[in-house]
């Protein structure tokens, strides 16, 4: 069974007013050195590249109940670091209201800012990003090439960012839209051997573009400073249970994609950029509309192209005991919608953008609504 984790990032925001919070790195200071050595529980907590964000990561798990118990053990304690400076955390991948953000102080942030001027200073984002073991370069870019395909179906079902600087982007994850300025995102190449995404790798940095191998920001990737493949396509998402599920889902897709690699299976030939095409429609749309079918490779209900991301993961989820409850939850957002869903009814209730702060902060820790 392979040992797969997580990293959320989150939005930062004053406990009163629930406009964004410039204070992650006050926070993270105040944390008791969980930025440099881990929590009793094996967490920790970090500063991203603006102020108003602060990171967590979760240690390695083995199953979706110990995957859901780490994210919100990951969650209580960003919280409880964020109520000490007068604020708190909430999954949300993008601010709804107007923020100008504040460029952390570290060294290489200040670097960012200065290379990449606007880009750096409205990026504003929160990410989920799974990663998951992998026994070898080889088989991290066997699978990266065979999963590449289904990172467009993960976004949707993780879209939750349709706000972005006070008004409604038409998008289900405008998340996405605004990290595709970096100049190293998106969809990654089909390489075909490890040897090949090296040459990929030191090409982009030869460049002198990327200011080093923490910015190849593909959707997915090779970890640089662990044996683990890395999935960073998706939303920080609303609930914790819907974010253990998406983690379970990447986990179960990496191993059968190691087994078709294995027995022989190739990998669908699609381009990056055709690929960026089908993920910026699953951006558009999220789990709502129509998705590009990996399958058929032309637009069909979003339902149909999940249904067939999970026939071909359900013998690993069965194998693990987990495909009742990862079938259900996803159902559920299927039904029900994502997060971008959720935030657009919270705002026609007329509570606004600050309704959907409040709305996030019920459904990031767990607060059943009313409460």
């Amino acid at each position: 069974m392979r040992t797969f984790g997580v990293e959320e990032e989150l939005l930062l925001v004053d406990a009163t007013t629930l406009e964004p919070l410039p204070a992650g790195e006050q926070a993270v200071a105040q944390a008791g050195g969980l930025r440099e050595h881990p929590a009793p529980t094996g967490h920790r907590l970090t500063t991203e590249l603006q102020q108003e964000q602060i990171e967590v990561d979760c240690p390695p798990q083995t199953t979706l109940a110990g995957q859901l118990a780490a994210i919100r053990t990951g969650r209580a304690l960003a919280d409880a670091v964020a109520v000490r400076v007068g604020g708190r955390v909430v999954a949300l991948p993008t601010a709804p209201g107007h923020v100008a953000p504040h460029i952390a102080h570290q060294r290489r942030a200040q670097l960012v800012e200065r290379r990449f001027g606007l880009t750096a200073r409205e990026q504003l984002t929160c990410g989920f990003h799974v990663h998951v073991a992998v026994g070898s370069r080889d088989e991290g870019v066997a699978v990266l090439d065979r999963i590449r395909v289904w990172l467009p179906v993960l976004l949707a079902l993780s879209a939750n960012s349709p706000y972005w600087n006070g008004a409604d982007s038409g998008y289900a994850s405008y998340r996405y839209q605004a990290w595709s300025r970096w100049p190293t995102a998106g969809p990654p190449d089909l390489f075909g051997s490890a040897a090949a995404y090296d040459r990929h790798r030191e090409d982009l940095l030869d460049s002198g573009v990327p200011l080093d191998e923490g910015m190849l920001y593909f959707d997915a990737r090779l970890s640089e400073h662990q044996p683990t493949l890395e999935v960073r396509v998706a939303d920080v998402c609303l609930e914790a249970e819907h974010a253990a599920v998406l983690a379970v889902l990447v986990r179960a897709l990496v191993e059968q994609s190691a087994r078709d690699w294995r027995a022989g299976v190739p990998a669908p030939a699609v381009c990056a950029s055709v690929l960026r095409a089908w993920t910026w429609q699953a951006s558009h749309t999220g789990a709502e509309g129509r998705l590009v079918s990996p399958v058929t490779r032309v637009l069909g209900p979003a339902a149909d192209v999940v249904a067939e991301l999970l026939g071909v993961v359900h013998p690993v989820l069965a194998e693990h005991g987990e495909a009742e409850q990862v079938e259900s939850v996803v159902a559920a957002v299927l039904r029900h919608g994502s997060g971008a869903r959720r935030q657009h009814e919270a705002h026609r209730s007329g509570g606004g953008l600050r309704g959907v702060v409040r709305l996030a902060v019920d459904a990031t820790h767990g607060t059943p609504p009313g409460a």
